[in-house]
């Protein structure tokens, strides 16, 4: 058998944890990637992997196996651009990862955009409102929203999130608008259950504030929050990619714009640089070229005073 695909399936069955997950990955049948196991192991001589129905090991013989198979691995990739591998149509299967929020808004779409112009790519995408374990989830890639990554694993960043306080000009009507950051705890907040229950994090020109909040209601869900807030239950703490449509429309509008929450950073997250799939790193390409950089497309145009977007560094 091909022994090149043979160290792939090596290599993918140690950072996956299982022969079914690097399968899928390399988009091929468990059968087919034990074969392809068992004829590394028989060309070597050595048994590489400790096989129990709960986790697969590394023999000694394995873990000296494993960095010369990523060697080679490497250098086949660095021999395949030097050789204009950048031609060459991705294709395969990816598991993404993001919010529910995120990829109804934007990710969606985005992906929609990049499998019209790859046909031989697949595309799953997993909607969760928490971090997933890339390894034991089978996930090749995950747009998170966060300032604090996992350090054992590799991640790009992508733009930044920002966020805005915002209210229904309902609300605001009946209750006023606040003129002060102290002046929210006298409001009724719509609150993310995971990120502004309690209070929220403001800044202006340097000065950071925490603002203690109360409200009736909270959610775990960022478009419960939004339509809450459009139902004018109160002043919420959203992300701009999730509300841009209703602030340039009028549905909500921006409370002390001068003051903004704590930006996030957009990343995308994966396992390893090491023997990186041309499609994933396809992906992650694409989507940081969609992104632009800093201010993310959805904040060029919210008809907002743009002051409260500083240049982050």
């Amino acid at each position: 058998m091909d022994r090149f695909t043979a160290m792939q399936v090596f290599v993918a069955v140690t950072e996956r944890g299982s022969v079914t997950a690097a399968a899928e990955t390399l988009d091929m049948s468990r059968a087919m990637a034990s074969r392809y196991l068992e004829s590394l192991e028989r060309w070597l001589g050595a048994r590489l992997l400790h096989r129990t129905t709960r986790r697969i090991a590394l023999t000694d013989a394995g873990h000296e196996a494993l960095s010369r198979c990523r060697q080679m691995l490497d250098l086949a990739d660095e021999v395949q651009l030097a050789a204009g591998a950048r031609g060459v149509e991705p294709k395969g299967r990816l598991r993404i990862a993001t919010s529910q929020s995120f990829a109804q808004a934007w990710l969606a779409e985005a992906v929609a955009e990049f499998l019209a112009g790859h046909p031989q790519a697949q595309v799953e995408m997993l909607v969760l409102e928490r971090a997933v374990n890339l390894v034991e989830e089978r996930t090749d890639l995950a747009v998170r929203i966060t300032n604090q990554l996992d350090e054992s694993l590799v991640a790009r960043r992508l733009c930044t999130c920002r966020s805005v306080l915002c209210a229904s000009p309902g609300y605001i009507e009946r209750h006023g608008m606040p003129q002060t950051p102290e002046m929210l705890a006298e409001h009724d907040c719509v609150a993310h259950s995971y990120v502004s229950r309690s209070e929220i994090r403001l800044r202006r020109e340097g000065r950071s504030v925490s603002v203690p909040v109360r409200g009736k209601l909270s959610s775990n869900e960022t478009g419960v929050v939004r339509m809450a807030t459009l139902a004018s239950a109160g002043i919420a703490m959203l992300p701009t990619y999730f509300v841009a449509d209703d602030l340039r429309q009028g549905r909500l509008v921006p409370v002390m714009p001068a003051w903004e929450p704590e930006p996030l950073g957009i990343h995308a997250v994966y396992l390893s640089r090491r023997h990186q799939p041309l499609l994933l790193r396809a992906m992650i390409d694409f989507l940081a070229e969609r992104l632009g950089g800093d201010v993310a497309p959805w904040d060029r145009d919210i008809a907002i005073d743009r002051s409260i977007y500083p240049e982050t560094t």
